[in-house]
Formats: C-alpha cells, sequence, structure tokens
C-alpha cells in the first residue's frame, strides 16, 4: 500500500466500523421524511417485515376498538424497547442495548396497562403530532416549521382522547392499520421485478396515490369498526 493509499483507506475501515457499531435503525433523519423516502423505504423493506405488516396492519384496521387494551400496549412496549435500546447503546454500546431495550419495553406496558386512558391520549398525541407535521410539509409550507404543525396536531388529538375516548380509539387504530397495510403490501410488490417500476413510476409521479391509498382504507376501518363494535359497552376510562 502506497504513502496517498493510506489515508484513504484508513477512512474506509474507519466509515465501516462506525457503520458497524451505530445501528441504522438509530440513524434519525435531519429532515422530515416525504413520499420520496417513504417510498425507498418500501422498496427496500425485507418480505418478513412487510409480512408482519400486512398482518398487524388487518388486525388494528379491523379489531382496533375490540382488541385496545393490547394494540395500545403492544405499540407504547415498542417505543419503551426502542427508548431503552437507544439509552442502553448510547451508555454502555452494543453489549447494553438488549439488557435496556426489555427494561424499557416491560416498564411501558406495566405502566400502559392500569394508565390506559392516559396511554391512549398519549398514543393520540403522537399521532396527531405526526399527522400535523405531515399536512404541513404536504401544503408546501416551511419544512424547518413543521413542528408547528406537528404541534397543533399533538394538542387537538391528545385532548381529543378525553373527549371521544372510543371514537378516538377506532380513529387512531384505523389510522395506524391502514398505514402498516399499505406499507406493508407495497414491500411486498416492489419484490415482483415486472411490477415494481410502473408502481413506483406512478407513486413518483402522482403524490396522491399514496395520501389516497392510506386514507380509503383508514375510513373503511373506521367504519367497519363503528358497525361492528359501535354498539358496545364504552370501555372504561379508569
Amino acid at each position: 500500500m502506497t504513502p496517498a493509499t493510506q489515508p484513504a483507506a484508513a477512512e474506509a475501515v474507519s466509515t465501516t466500523a462506525a457503520a458497524a457499531v451505530n445501528p441504522a435503525w438509530f440513524n434519525i433523519s435531519v429532515h422530515w421524511p416525504g413520499q420520496t423516502d417513504l417510498i425507498t423505504w418500501c422498496n427496500q423493506m425485507g418480505p418478513g417485515l412487510a409480512t408482519i405488516l400486512v398482518i398487524g396492519g388487518i388486525v388494528y384496521l379491523v379489531f382496533g376498538v375490540y382488541m385496545y387494551k393490547a394494540l395500545i400496549t403492544i405499540n407504547l412496549a415498542i417505543v419503551g424497547a426502542y427508548l431503552g435500546a437507544f439509552i442502553g447503546y448510547k451508555s454502555g454500546g452494543n453489549a447494553a442495548m438488549i439488557p435496556w431495550a426489555l427494561i424499557g419495553g416491560f416498564s411501558f406496558a406495566a405502566l400502559t396497562w392500569p394508565l390506559m386512558k392516559y396511554a391512549v391520549a398519549l398514543m393520540g398525541g403522537l399521532y396527531g403530532f405526526l399527522l400535523g407535521a405531515s399536512i404541513w410539509h404536504t401544503a408546501g409550507l416551511e419544512a424547518k416549521y413543521a413542528w408547528a404543525g406537528g404541534g397543533m396536531g399533538l394538542i387537538a388529538f391528545g385532548m381529543l382522547s378525553f373527549i371521544l375516548f372510543r371514537g378516538s380509539i377506532m380513529m387512531y387504530t384505523s389510522l395506524q392499520g391502514s398505514v402498516m397495510l399499505v406499507f406493508g403490501l407495497l414491500g411486498l410488490i416492489f419484490k415482483y421485478q415486472s411490477v415494481s417500476p410502473k408502481l413506483l413510476a406512478s407513486l413518483t409521479s402522482q403524490p396522491i396515490v399514496l395520501p389516497l391509498s392510506i386514507f380509503i382504507p383508514t375510513v373503511l376501518g373506521l367504519i367497519y369498526q363503528q358497525t361492528q363494535f359501535g354498539a358496545a359497552a364504552a370501555p372504561p376510562k379508569k
């Protein structure tokens, strides 16, 4: 190896080592993900994850209000596991990720079940933040102030969870189920090379297609849940 190539080789080794110890799912994007980012993520998704998203999306979309305690608990357990893994990685590296993830997941799950009313409001606030920021971004407003749209959505959806508890559960689970189902189906469809280029071109050239493909199943899921479970006794607010 010549002296001229040594710095480049050292930089390449350093980059590879950093990538090996820094999990990809901790690399938070510095900009709000657009449709192109989401489509690219679906295109790179593995078949296992895509299948899990499709099955989970159907469950959330169809049985959201019927199984809301278990589903909300799973949601916050995943959030807790991610936060725990992140704390473990920052404090002790890769070796501490799994123990901290287990601690975070079990802690969040244990707190969610007895505090279900507030857990639903928390999830509603998260949904509202994501939806508000997405609408802000879609409207073409200043991207660096997307947090303002997210904040308005967080307040609106969080308060709505206390006012219309059962209706909020139907809406949130329908929205989450629709997103999971659509992204999972895209991930599976992209695996077929004969269909993938045409679908990718259609989604890229017509930005309205992806929001509509999420909005329509959300409404259908909301109507289905209201029809099947709307007459049931309202869940307790404790």
